[in-house]
This record gives structure tokens, C-alpha cells and sequence, in this order.
């Protein structure tokens, strides 16, 4: 652990951001081995996902960005939660009117989900970025301020609940025709902005020390618009029962992990 941290800021978010696309690809690499995973299954894995989600929002997002401390940190965190929740919004109603291109609903529904999980992919690594960035100049902000433990586990939750999101995009990707290699790749490639947001923020914190709180507030606001527009409503259409056990369980696993560790 050591030589982690003793890293740059920059190379510490090359190998956090690593490990989240990974999970990102370990995910869509199960198209290879299945056809398609079972209803229940995969209403489990949507819902796990969101309550996994609905916990890193809280513990690994907002509550570091309060214990941030700085002035006008109330109308920071409601601004920028907005605009990461608006972002998604208007991603989808973008997509939603473009039925030239994809007159077929499902096929119109798996590019929607591919855009919003990259979407919501930039603020996600964007963080991861700027955390470790605060770490390594040990920035202080009021009384708050950002310890190895919380940037680690911000990467690790990412990661877990990168998993699903990388079968979400393969697998109906490979349902509507694709091959098994180009659904693999597309849902790859959705995980692979988290690298390059998490380099250019752990490299601009030097320049907008005030970015932090911004930016996990747009993360925390872009996940939530994620969990309610497509794996909740997704999930429960299976089964409201395995959908809330899944949020649940998820939910209680991310914060274990992080009161455990934290």
C-alpha cells in the first residue's frame, strides 16, 4: 500500500480508474460465456447495482463533499448535483427524440443506457481523479478533508457496481444482433472515459483547488438520475421482490465495506 501512496496524484488515478474499467470489462466479458442471463438474474444484478449506487452516493460522493467544508457549500452541492442529474436527464430526452436513426424500442433503449452509463462514467472518474489529486498535496478544506481510505474506497464502490453496468450494455447489445465481440467491446468501451476524467481531474486540482466538492456533488446528482430513468424502472419490471432485496442487499453491502474501511 506503501508504494501506492507514495505515487503521483495522476498515476494513482491511472491505476484507480484501471481497476473501475476493468470491473467495467469483467462485466461485459460474461457475454462471451452466456447468450443472455436469466430474468431473475439479471433483476437481481440491475437492483444490487442500484442499491450499491444509492450507497457510494451518500458515503463515497456527498459525504465527503460536506466534510469538505468552504463557504457556500449548500448552494455547491444542490448546484452541482443538478447538473449532474440534468445531464442524464436531458441525455435522455436527446436520445429519445432522435427515433430517425433506431426505429426499433429496444435498440433505442440499449443506446440510451450505453450513453447515460458513459455519461455518468466522466463524473464518476472525474472524482476518483480529483480525490487523489487532494490527497497527494493534502489539501485541507475546513474541517474536512480527504483520506486515503475514502479515495480507495470511492474507486473500489465505482468498481463494484461497474460489474453490472458492463453485462447492462453487452447483454442487450448482443440481444438485438450484435456480435459477442462488438457487444464486448461497446460495453468496454463505456468504462474507458473513467481513465481519462480520472487523469485530467487528479491533474487540474492543482488549478481548482475548489473542484472536489463540485465534483462529487455532479457524480452523486448523475447517479441518482441513472438509478430512477434505468435500473429501477428496469429491475422491477422482473420482480418487485428480487428488485428490492437486490437494492437492499447492495445497498448494505457499499456501506459496510465503507464503514468497515472508512
Amino acid at each position: 500500500m506503501e508504494w501506492f501512496i507514495n505515487l503521483y496524484a495522476w498515476q494513482q488515478a491511472l491505476i484507480a480508474t484501471g481497476f473501475t474499467w476493468a470491473m467495467t470489462a469483467l462485466g461485459a466479458t460474461l457475454v462471451f460465456a452466456f447468450n443472455k442471463v436469466g430474468e431473475k438474474a439479471f433483476c437481481f444484478l440491475l437492483s444490487s447495482a442500484a442499491g450499491i449506487m444509492l450507497a457510494s452516493t451518500f458515503f463515497s460522493l456527498l459525504l465527503p463533499a460536506i466534510e469538505s467544508g468552504g463557504e457556500n457549500l449548500y448552494i455547491i452541492l444542490s448546484l452541482g448535483f443538478l447538473l449532474g442529474g440534468l445531464l442524464i436527464i436531458l441525455t435522455d430526452l436527446f436520445l429519445s427524440k432522435k427515433t430517425g436513426f433506431c426505429t426499433d424500442d429496444k435498440k433505442r433503449q440499449s443506446f440510451i443506457m450505453v450513453f447515460a452509463v458513459t455519461a455518468h462514467n466522466v463524473p464518476e472518474g472525474l472524482a476518483i481523479g480529483v480525490a487523489f489529486g487532494a490527497l497527494a498535496q493534502s489539501s485541507q478544506i475546513g474541517s474536512g478533508a480527504i483520506t486515503a481510505v475514502s479515495a480507495i474506497m470511492l474507486a473500489f464502490g465505482i468498481g463494484i457496481q461497474n460489474v453490472p453496468e458492463g453485462m447492462c450494455i453487452a447483454f442487450p447489445i448482443r440481444a438485438n444482433g450484435a456480435s459477442r465481440l462488438k457487444s464486448f467491446l461497446i460495453g468496454n468501451l463505456s468504462g474507458t472515459v473513467e481513465i481519462v476524467a480520472g487523469v485530467l481531474g487528479a491533474l487540474a486540482v492543482g488549478l481548482f483547488k475548489n473542484l472536489l466538492p463540485w465534483a462529487l456533488a455532479f457524480s452523486a446528482g448523475a447517479m441518482i438520475a441513472v438509478i430512477c430513468s434505468e435500473l429501477v424502472p428496469e429491475s422491477f419490471k422482473k420482480s418487485k421482490i428480487i428488485a428490492t432485496l437486490g437494492i437492499l442487499l447492495g445497498f448494505v453491502l457499499m456501506m459496510f465495506l465503507d464503514v468497515a474501511l472508512g
